[in-house]
């Protein structure tokens, strides 16, 4: 299976196939709207900004599994929409570890170790993806966005 087999579904219930991104460079992010990170959004929105035309595309997929999410993806999405300014893709509210979680968050755990194990350990833990679908690389929660600029744009 590759990153590309995956079927996803949008914060307004669209369903499609991760290959609908092949040929682009991925920054997968799962995010909370009640986290103590939240600012990284206008640093990923300053990034996809920058970069979108380039190929790079930043996928969020709020998580409630730290128990700091809004209830339904519409209203985390809406929340980051408007206090934000978010315009790249959200997505439904996602389970990021354990039997029950999403198979992208499996995969990219699977493929990927963070500084503790496998698992996601907290919001905004971001997934880097090349224009092959190959997972790269983790990064931290902490990692801001604009430091993994540099290396972003070496895959564009």
């Amino acid at each position: 299976m590759t990153i590309y087999d995956i079927e996803v579904t949008t914060d307004t219930g669209e369903v499609h196939s991760l290959a609908r991104y092949e040929g682009k460079v991925l920054l997968i992010v799962n995010t909370a709207s009640k986290c103590g990170l939240t600012g990284q959004f206008e640093e990923l929105q300053a990034l996809y900004s920058k970069y979108a035309e380039q190929g790079l595309v930043i996928l969020g997929f709020p998580s409630n599994q730290f128990k700091q999410e809004l209830g339904t993806a519409h209203l985390a999405s809406e929340a980051c929409r408007l206090t934000y300014g978010v315009t790249f893709p959200m997505h439904e509210i996602v389970t990021v570890n354990g039997d029950a979680a999403h198979p992208l968050f499996k995969l990219l755990t699977e493929e990927t170790k963070g500084l503790l194990g496998k698992s996601v350990k907290w919001n905004f833990t971001k997934f880097l993806v090349d224009r092959d679908g190959q997972i790269i690389k983790r990064f931290a929660p902490t990692d801001k966005p604009l430091k993994l600029e540099e290396e972003i744009v070496g895959y564009l």
